[in-house]
């Protein structure tokens, strides 16, 4: 079985002018392509890294071929990413491509909630939609609404990335009044802090 250094030998060498790993990861470059393939289902193409969701495409200047990546490997081998024509440092290049992460999750919540607004004619599966497109979050009640009808109707998403506003009162006192079964529910779409919150409130985590 191949090592990990191996693998990304084998897979990068062949497709680049350099024949020493440092020097061809400077041939090869972020292009700004990305995919959501909606479900852990494909393979990074340098690492070998299987049940990845996201792709990130990386091309090299030279030879012009092109490969589909985790972002952990643009991150771990210094690859270049560009911003307006600037090469960015690695905490900026983190930064980006955390920020198109966000993003296609933020896509892939919008998608879900229009399967499901199409799928039952509800005012508030409606206002959840309107809701989520303006403020990229969701209130309590109706992230409860929403995860129980996307569950019910068996639409693809994933929980943890709908974000919870508890920035006002009321949304706090919706979730301090809301019944546990609930709570469960909703709870892997509350960040680390506002799970402490709903623990201070009375509310215990699922098991």
């Amino acid at each position: 079985m191949r090592g990990y250094p191996q693998r990304v030998r084998d897979n990068i060498l062949p497709l680049s002018v350099s024949s020493t790993l440092p020097d061809a990861f400077e041939e090869w470059s972020f292009t700004e392509h990305t995919v959501d393939h909606e479900r852990p289902i494909e393979t990074c193409q340098l690492c070998d890294q299987e049940e990845l969701r996201y792709h990130f495409e990386i091309k090299n200047a030279l030879t012009h071929k092109c490969l589909w990546v985790g972002s952990k490997c643009i991150l771990k081998f210094n690859l270049s990413v560009f911003e307006q024509g600037r090469r960015l440092s690695p905490p900026e290049s983190k930064k980006k491509l955390d920020g198109l992460m966000q993003q296609m999750r933020l896509q892939s919540c919008i998608k879900a909630l229009q399967k499901l607004a199409a799928s039952e004619k509800n005012e508030i599966l409606a206002s959840a939609l309107a809701y989520y497109t303006r403020n990229m979050c969701l209130t309590p009640k109706l992230a409860f609404v929403v995860l129980w009808r996307l569950h019910e109707h068996h639409i693809d998403h994933s929980p943890s990335f709908f974000k919870i506003n508890l920035t006002r009162n009321k949304y706090k006192d919706d979730l301090r009044e809301m019944p546990l079964s609930r709570v469960h529910i909703i709870w892997p779409a509350l960040s680390p802090a506002q799970r402490r919150v709903a623990l201070e409130m009375g509310h215990s985590a699922p098991e």
